[in-house]
């Protein structure tokens, strides 16, 4: 009975129902059997005989029967037609958070019995169990290190225990702290002076320029890792490229050239590596791409093809997403002209999502087969219209046809993605932060929001929580190790 309590599968559960009732039915038979000999060794006749037994049955099968029903009555609901439709999700799982028992007892004048006065006594292991999801607030201490010291008797030596180990020598906070300051401004989009201001109802006095130094201080041991990163990244066959704005604050909270300033990422499938530059000019994205041999997934932007230019193994690709978009911005004006391209633009997406996780050979295959025909149908959709110069479909035209050689390069290479939406997705963080705490204050507050939004990014594309990646991270640099990268401890799990 315990095993049929814990489990959970439906399927599995109406298996040993179906087991329970043959046996029932044939410890039924074989009771009805020896209660039958035991009546007749006492001499009854045959008619008190048949009662008896026709009674016996029909006991052992209620009480059969009502054994479906045990769980459901233990938990004080109905069964049958009887029972009210469930309204709203029920109870939802949390199969992450711990488990803290709490014992529940009776004060000792409650321990009588109302019947007969008796002591109650404890029902060993018997328990009536119910469950609310709590809160354990978090709490600042002042954690006191005391290093014992040691002398000899001699008076010629004196020894103290070591201490814990800090990320700055001397330092007030530790590893835990920062890592949780960091997360709050780079996953969480909390900005500094919003931290304060929780941190001082919750009794710890400090600044936001005392938080940054953590952060800051943070990097300064992580950064082995982003600086890898940035290496490994062009070791990969393909790169999302992208950028966007990112305002740096001057003197008494203006703005300097906040229009100027960019974040650029450039993704892979193992991370996302961002850097935050004073513009976005081909010499910039020189530094970031000069050189790299393989697939560059970006938009329209010109600095791409200036660089491709230059080195010849950096193969551009370019975004159905992108002149996806630019039908949409005139679909109001030329409804029925852009129909027909939206339409065979979703096909491919449809044909995308079906070959998605197939082997290579089968994902151009298909891709051979049925996305060059959609391809082909839209040039000529692309060929029909006759737009007057200037106006929004002469544009999106315009648009799709000057990059169509790079648009339709995935139809003869499965490892080239459809859209630049892994790019955009890795700047969708820092665009919140963005909004939520305007950037950056100082050229160092540029380093580690780079450093931070980099591999928080990274430890969420590979499916790992941030503070934990990061607190491995703090933990092999203090130890001299190699700090890992996100995806490196998620393939080691």
């Amino acid at each position: 009975m315990d095993r049929i309590e814990r489990e959970r599968d439906v399927e599995q559960l109406r298996k040993m129902a179906l087991l329970l009732a043959k046996e029932n039915q044939r410890l039924i038979e074989r009771v009805v059997e020896l209660q039958g000999k035991l009546l007749k060794a006492q001499g009854k006749d045959a008619q008190q005989l048949m009662l008896e037994i026709a009674a016996l049955q029909k006991e052992l099968e209620e009480r059969a029967n009502n054994i479906g029903r045990n769980t459901s009555e233990k938990r004080g609901e109905k069964s049958g037609s009887d029972k009210k439709p469930q309204t709203g999700h029920g109870p939802r799982e949390q199969p992450k958070l711990p488990v803290v028992d709490q014992l529940w007892t009776l004060d000792v004048p409650d321990q009588a019995c109302p019947a007969c006065g008796g002591k109650l006594e404890e029902w060993s292991g018997q328990f009536d169990d119910s469950e609310e999801v709590d809160l354990i607030e978090r709490q600042f201490v002042i954690r006191r290190h005391r290093r014992q010291k040691y002398r000899c008797q001699c008076g010629g030596c004196v020894e103290t225990a070591p201490g814990p180990r800090r990320m700055l020598a001397g330092g007030r906070y530790s590893a835990v702290f920062a890592i949780a300051v960091a997360v709050g401004k780079y996953l969480d989009h909390l900005p500094l002076e919003r931290q304060v201001r929780q941190m001082a109802r919750q009794g710890l006095v400090c600044d936001s320029q005392t938080l940054f130094d953590q952060c800051w201080a943070l990097c300064s041991l992580v950064r082995p890792a982003y600086d890898r990163l940035r290496a490994l990244q062009r070791e990969q066959p393909v790169l999302f490229a992208d950028e966007t704005s990112w305002p740096l604050f001057g003197e008494k909270g203006k703005t300097a050239r906040a229009s100027k300033w960019k974040i650029w990422t450039v993704t892979s499938e193992i991370g996302i590596y961002n850097e935050i530059r004073d513009g976005r000019s081909a010499a910039i994205a020189e530094s970031l791409l000069g050189g790299y041999s393989g697939y560059v997934m970006c938009d329209g932007y010109v600095v791409y093809e200036s660089i491709a230019k230059t080195y010849p193994e950096l193969r551009l690709v370019h975004c159905w997403a992108h002149a996806r978009r630019k039908f949409i911005e005139c679909e109001a004006a030329f409804p029925l002209e852009t129909k027909r391209v939206l339409d065979l633009i979703g096909k491919l997406y449809e044909i995308e999502g079906r070959s998605r996780g197939a082997p290579k050979d089968e994902r151009l295959r298909i891709r051979q087969e049925e996305s060059r025909a959609v391809v082909e149908e839209i040039k000529a959709a692309l060929l029909e219209p006759r737009p007057v110069p200037g106006s929004g479909l002469y544009e999106a035209i315009q648009y799709v046809s000057k990059r169509w050689t790079r648009l339709t390069r995935f139809l003869d290479d499965p490892v080239v993605p459809l859209d630049n939406n892994a790019a955009e997705r890795a700047l969708r963080s820092p665009v919140l932060g963005r909004k939520n705490h305007y950037g950056s204050r100082s050229l160092r507050g540029t380093e580690v929001a780079a450093i931070l939004y980099s591999l928080i990014e990274s430890a969420k594309l590979v499916e790992l929580d941030p503070t934990l990646y990061l607190q491995r991270a703090v933990d092999a640099a203090l130890d001299g190790l190699p700090v890992p990268l996100p995806h490196e401890l998620a393939a080691a799990r």
